[in-house]
C-alpha cells in the first residue's frame, strides 16, 4: 500500500509543480491550425531551418502536401533537400555519431514534440534564446536552460541578453529573477513579424505531430452532434416504453 502511495505522488507531482506555477513562464502560441497558409509557411521555415538536423520520421511528404493544400512538384522543388521521392519521410542524412560530436547529444526527431511539449511551450522556446557566452554556440534558453541547439533563426530574430533582476525569498535567500530581453542587434524582421514565424512554425509541429486532428475535431462535432439526437430519441422511446407502469 506505501508503495502504491509513493507512486501515485510521483505521478501527480509534476501537475502540483505546474499549479503551482514553477517552471518558465510561457506566452500563448495562439495557433490557427485552420490557417492552411500558416501552415504553409511553417512547412517552409521547418524546411529551410530545422530539417538539416532534426527529422519527422513520421510524416510523408506526399500526405503534407495533400492536407496543406500544396501540390508535389511544389513540395518537390521547395521543400525536399534530404530525398527525391514524394512518398519518403522527412528524414535527416546526420547520423548519430555526428549529431553527439557536434551537439553532445543527437537532435531529437520532432514528430511529437508538440505532444510532449505543448504549443505554447515551444513557442515561447523559439522566441527564448539570448546571448551566453559561456555556452558552446553563444546562446542560452530561458525555457530550456543550458541547450545545446543554436539559434537558427537569429538572422531573423536578431539577437538579445536577458535581464535579471535580484530578489530575496521569506527565508532571506537572493535569487536571480528573469525579468525581460532586451535587443542587441536586430533581425532582418521585426519582432512582430518574428513572433508569426514562430507561430507558423509552431502550427507545423501542431500538425505533424497529429496529422489527422483536423478531420478528428470535424468528425467529433458530428458525433456529438448524433448523441445528442440519439438522447432525445432514446429518453422519449423510455418514456413511452414505461408511461403504463408509472
Amino acid at each position: 500500500m506505501k508503495k502504491l502511495i509513493v507512486i501515485l505522488l510521483l505521478a501527480v507531482a509534476p501537475m502540483l509543480a505546474l499549479a503551482a506555477g514553477e517552471g518558465p513562464h510561457l506566452d500563448a502560441a495562439n495557433i490557427d491550425l485552420g490557417d492552411q497558409a500558416s501552415l504553409q509557411r511553417g512547412a517552409k521555415y521547418f524546411a529551410n531551418y530545422c530539417l538539416s538536423c532534426h527529422s519527422a520520421k513520421y510524416q510523408r511528404y506526399n500526405r503534407m502536401a495533400k492536407d496543406l493544400g500544396l501540390t508535389e512538384d511544389e513540395v518537390i522543388k521547395n521543400l525536399m533537400f534530404t530525398t527525391d521521392k514524394i512518398g519518403d519521410t522527412m528524414n535527416i542524412s546526420m547520423t548519430t555519431e555526428q549529431g553527439t560530436a557536434w551537439f553532445g547529444n543527437p537532435p531529437p526527431d520532432l514528430s511529437v514534440l508538440i505532444r510532449a511539449r505543448g504549443v505554447d511551450y515551444i513557442y515561447t522556446y523559439l522566441r527564448s534564446f539570448y546571448l551566453d557566452e559561456n555556452r558552446p554556440f553563444g546562446v542560452n534558453n530561458t525555457v530550456f536552460p543550458d541547450v545545446a541547439m543554436p539559434h537558427v533563426l537569429w538572422e531573423l530574430q536578431g539577437t538579445q541578453k536577458a535581464l535579471y533582476k535580484s530578489e530575496t525569498d521569506a527565508k532571506g535567500n537572493v535569487h536571480e529573477v528573469f525579468e525581460g530581453f532586451e535587443p542587441v542587434t536586430p533581425g532582418t524582421l521585426s519582432a512582430e513579424e518574428y513572433d508569426q514565424v514562430a507561430r507558423d512554425l509552431t502550427a507545423f509541429l501542431s500538425y505533424v505531430g497529429e496529422p489527422i486532428q483536423m478531420e478528428r475535431k470535424r468528425l467529433g462535432m458530428w458525433v456529438l452532434l448524433f448523441i445528442a439526437v440519439f438522447f432525445v430519441l432514446a429518453y422519449l422511446l423510455k418514456k413511452e416504453y414505461w408511461k403504463d407502469i408509472h
